[in-house]
């Protein structure tokens, strides 16, 4: 071997394996860094005219299992969901509260506790009904009960709210991530067409593809000129050639009308969508997935076990409310169906009407028989034609009875009247005398003037006897009669129609409100279990691609132990070489 061979081969093993130091030294700086793989530079052997004249380093290069890695974007994308779904869950189940007595940091604060403590207070008001502190206590268990219903309802709404906010955030992450991949997909191809390693920049790439997965499910795979193309499930390109923006914008204001209906463009919630086509539908994955299921099912599915509680609530109160009268009976009572004068009247039966005064003492009466009337308007008519009341449909369209003496009052008592379809007493029927007013579970209340005091709770009955006598009372209270009806109305078992998820079911307003404290409390359990096993999936399938591709410490230690062994062999084998030259060159020069 002459003295240049050998010189070629000690400087071409100094310089590979310069390089193999300097690789693993990055290996190892790397080894906690998010998504760096080991890299390794390989050699080959140089020939020239059939002679090995050294080494060259052929690449740097890592070994990513692919089937793995997808494995992996799979479980991320799981995870991602489970994570979302178990966070808003448990946020959803503190606005409920718990049904647990035991449970020292929620105990009280649940609506089956709210309702135990309203019966309560009417059980104490039946032994002594004309206590104005204990009607007070009724008054005020209500309103707890009636603005906890709004309160969580509201809760509900901002969850939702912040679900749409939080997509919108998420496709913002979305779209910076598929531009880092499109942009990394032409460095790649930049860099491999100079020769020069890809491996770090494909490290890059599949971090950002991970990132995307986190957000929603996609589909995936590298191109024949090593582009990495992104997919939505059904088929919708997001990086190709380039990367496809996905357009979405958050609603401004969230209410429980507020909903998603794909193909509307006045349902509240915009579609998200690429290259205008709406992929809402597609993303069932990741945290995008999630949310979207959140906002536009789960989270609907608990208003309207909400709601229901809430009407249910009200038709059993103004069951009873409507039966019976304040005393003194307010001046007038307004209704809360909508009609108009022309309304059809499905009635049949008497209702009785009086204006009373201050005492409760009658100062006119008269007992309609609602079969005679055949629209509103005739029954505003018969109304007028009481001395000393008057009857209209009012702008808002309910209907109104007002006493028109000085310091009188209106009083019902719906004897045997039965109104509409469903055959409710004729004041009960128009709303007149409700306890609580509104719709849901977002406006349920109290009535204004019972809860400010302007008028009484209804707690008496207007007389029934067959006739009544100007001047005498038919108005008294103190009575244990409407307490126990009121109370009775709570704690009765009623029929609970399919919503939310939840089965008909029948039972008393806590029953029902318990069972849905704990199918909210079920659902979060079942999310955290989830989220748990998905997050065990995913570190599983991280910790076997780290195990096959990552940096193992060890490995890369002793590994750049034997690579300065090697270095400082080669640098001592060109100082050996250099000192033969020297040697020849003395020789030489001495001949």
């Amino acid at each position: 071997m002459s003295l240049n061979i050998a010189r070629s081969i000690a400087f071409s093993g100094l310089s590979a394996t310069s390089v193999q130091i300097s690789v693993t030294s990055s290996n190892i700086s790397n080894a906690d860094t998010t998504g760096y793989t080991a890299k390794t530079a390989s050699q080959s052997s140089s020939v020239t005219n059939g002679v090995g004249t050294g080494v060259t380093v052929s690449g740097i290069t890592s070994t990513v299992d692919k089937l793995l890695l997808k494995s992996l974007i799979g479980a991320t994308s799981d995870l991602g969901s489970a994570d979302t779904t178990n966070t808003y869950l448990t946020s959803l189940e503190k606005l409920y509260g718990s049904t647990s007595s035991t449970d020292e940091s929620s105990t009280g604060t649940s609506l089956a506790n709210s309702i135990a403590s309203l019966e309560s207070a009417l059980s104490s008001l039946a032994s002594t009904p004309s206590s104005a502190s204990l009607q007070s206590n009724v008054v005020s268990a209500l309103d707890d009960v009636a603005s906890q219903l709004r309160e969580t309802s509201s809760g509900i709404q901002k969850l939702r709210s912040d679900a749409d906010q939080d997509i919108s955030s998420s496709i913002d992450d979305v779209n910076s991530n598929l531009q880092e991949i499109a942009d990394l997909n032409a460095a790649i191809k930049q860099t491999a067409a100079v020769g020069q390693s890809t491996a770090d920049l494909e490290d890059q790439r599949n971090t950002a593809l991970q990132d995307v997965a986190s957000k929603m499910n996609i589909s995936y795979f590298t191109a024949s000129n090593g582009d990495l193309q992104i997919y939505t499930t059904s088929g919708q390109a997001l990086v190709d050639s380039s990367a496809h923006t996905i357009s979405y914008t958050a609603a401004a204001s969230v209410t429980a009308s507020t909903t998603y209906a794909a193909g509307s463009s006045s349902s509240g919630f915009s579609a998200i969508e690429v290259n205008g086509v709406d992929i809402t539908s597609q993303i069932t994955g990741g945290d995008i997935g999630a949310l979207v299921t959140l906002r536009d099912k789960t989270l609907p599915a608990a208003q309207s076990q909400l709601d229901q509680l809430a009407q249910q609530l009200a038709s059993a109160m103004n069951g009873v409310s409507n039966s019976a009268s304040a005393v003194p009976a307010p001046a007038s009572l307004t209704g809360t169906t909508a009609v108009t004068s022309s309304t059809a009247l499905s009635a049949t039966g008497t209702v009785r009407i009086a204006a009373t005064d201050q005492s409760g003492s009658l100062v006119s009466y008269a007992d309609l028989d609602l079969s005679s009337y055949s629209t509103v308007g005739d029954l505003v008519t018969a109304i007028n034609g009481i001395s000393g009341l008057s009857a209209a449909v009012d702008s808002d369209g309910h209907l109104s009875i007002t006493a028109t003496g000085s310091g009188n009052g209106v009083a019902i008592n719906d004897m045997t009247s039965a109104v509409g379809s469903s055959g409710d007493g004729f004041s009960d029927y128009f709303g007149l005398n409700d306890l609580v007013t509104g719709t849901g579970a977002s406006d349920i209340a109290v009535n204004s003037k019972i809860l400010t005091g302007t008028s009484e709770l209804q707690l008496a009955t207007l007389d029934s006897s067959s006739s009544l006598t100007v001047g005498s009372t038919v108005l008294s209270s103190g009575s244990a009669t409407v307490v126990n009806a009121f109370y009775d109305a709570l704690t009765e078992s009623r029929t609970f129609s399919s919503t939310g998820g939840l089965s008909a079911t029948t039972g008393s307003l806590a029953d029902y409100a318990s069972t849905i404290v704990s199918d909210v409390a079920s659902k979060s359990s079942q999310a955290s279990t989830n989220y748990t096993a998905k997050e065990t999936a995913q570190s599983t399938y991280a910790d076997s691609l780290s195990s096959q591709s990552g940096v193992n410490l060890d490995e890369e230690s002793a590994k750049l132990s034997t690579l300065q062994n090697k270095y400082s062999a080669a640098s001592a084998l060109i100082q050996a070489i250099n000192s033969m030259y020297s040697a020849l060159l003395s020789a030489v020069q001495s001949t």
